[in-house]
């Protein structure tokens, strides 16, 4: 098993932290874009952070800019973005690569934890999801056009 809690992360504010931030929660990772079409699924992941936060959930969000250039801002558009369209108040970190040699050691782990259809590691487009249990082992992984409000009740079972 992968300890996922060994990987540095920057949040998007430039702080730097781990997973370990998050020992003992369900969490949701999710890689990011402002300019797609599943850029709405910002509020339903928030309503879900906001509904699930103090049972210990936490939806995680990971710009990326690598599908179809949909994520083209620096980390201060990024989170003005965020706060401003989808009042954002979930942990959000510095844009990432999820596929290729410079995809960010977090991305390899979750995407070799699960692996997509017919176990394709790699990441096809923008929120992709990771569910993550308690223990840190990466539960299930979900496409894009999974909902988040989908998610709710597997979530809810989790906690």
């Amino acid at each position: 098993m992968t300890d996922l809690s060994a990987h540095p992360l920057k949040t998007i504010d430039g702080r730097e932290t781990t997973l370990a931030e998050w020992a003992g929660e369900v969490l949701l990772v999710v890689n990011t874009a402002s300019k797609c079409g599943f850029t709405p699924q910002y509020a339903g992941l928030e309503a879900l952070h906001a509904k699930y936060r103090d049972k210990g959930f936490a939806v995680l969000g990971f710009p990326c800019n690598q599908f179809g250039a949909q994520e083209p801002g620096d980390e201060a558009e990024i989170a003005s973005f965020c706060s401003t369209k989808f009042d954002v108040d979930f942990p959000m970190f510095a844009k990432v690569e999820v596929n290729g040699e410079a995809a960010h050691p977090l991305w390899k782990a979750l995407k070799k934890a699960a692996p997509g259809l017919l176990g394709s590691e790699a990441i096809k487009w923008n929120f992709t999801k990771f569910l993550v249990g308690r223990d840190g082992r990466v539960i299930e992984r979900f496409a894009p056009t999974t909902t988040p409000e989908q998610l709710d009740a597997r979530i809810a079972a989790l906690l």
